[in-house]
């Protein structure tokens, strides 16, 4: 593997970002990792790199502000099995489209498997035991709960499995998870479907953030330091992956709620 860096120009003010663009070229022409990285411009711009993993495997993670991205931990097959124990899910806990408390519809549609769901509404943000439509939440895919024990063994169980739809022209602004009782258990999140452009923050909202494109088989965990970090999705390349037959992407994070 070679990893290439082309830094950019160096820029003064402090509110600016510059970008360093990594190519993973196993064949001299084009590799199958490709990512924008914003970073300090007074560090270093060095990245861990990644290869992706092989029917699973775990590989070296990417460490990029304390969170840790493990690129192509799920194959093809893993994730078209994943879609489909989703499928069944949502069967007993249909996808929504959630309002803020101010009333404002979000660009996402949710649901969740799990003891707990997170839901929002004019009451505000929280986690329920039960879906807005009254039933209890289907219990999280035994193929989702893998993913969680294989990053983060030491973890207690998980608790609950968001379930976030990205269609065409979704986001998800830059927000904390901060609704559950221990910060000690990290979030895990998977990423099934089209590119989605994470951005991730600082504890303090503002000051300069830091962007990854997240494929689909990609897994995050924000645990430790990463934790409290705020962080959110752009946008999506809508189309850019095959895995979902009308497009979109699913983004599932599990999390430790008691």
């Amino acid at each position: 593997m070679r990893l290439r860096e082309r830094p950019l120009r160096r820029v003064r003010s402090v509110y600016k970002e510059r970008e360093i663009y990594l190519q993973e070229d196993g064949t001299g022409r084009s590799g199958n990792f490709r990512g924008i990285f914003r970073v300090d411009f007074m560090g270093s711009g060095g990245c861990i790199p990644v290869t992706p993993g092989e029917h699973g495997a775990m590989t070296a993670p990417l460490s990029i502000r304390d969170f840790s991205l493990f690129h192509g931990f799920l194959d093809r097959s893993a994730q078209e099995s994943m879609v489909a124990d989703l499928r069944a899910a949502l069967e007993v806990a249909p996808l929504v489209q959630p309002v803020t408390p101010r009333g404002r519809p979000m660009s996402v549609r949710m649901s969740a498997a799990g003891r707990f769901g997170w839901i929002t509404d004019r009451k505000g943000y929280r986690y329920s035991e039960t879906h807005p439509d009254g039933q209890p939440w289907p219990p999280i895919p035994d193929s989702v709960r893998a993913v969680w024990d294989a990053v983060v063994p030491d973890a207690r169980p998980p608790e609950c499995c968001l379930i976030n739809w990205y269609g065409e022209g979704a986001r998800m602004g830059l927000h904390q998870d901060r609704d559950e009782a221990d910060f000690d258990q990290p979030v895990v999140s998977i990423s099934l479907g089209d590119d989605g452009l994470f951005r991730m923050g600082n504890v303090e909202r503002g000051g300069k953030t830091e962007s990854v494109w997240l494929r689909s088989g990609d897994v995050v965990v924000m645990g430790g330091a990463a934790r409290l970090r705020h962080h959110g999705v752009d946008r999506i390349r809508f189309g850019s992956s095959t895995l979902l037959p009308k497009g979109g992407r699913i983004n599932l994070t599990l999390r430790v709620v008691s």
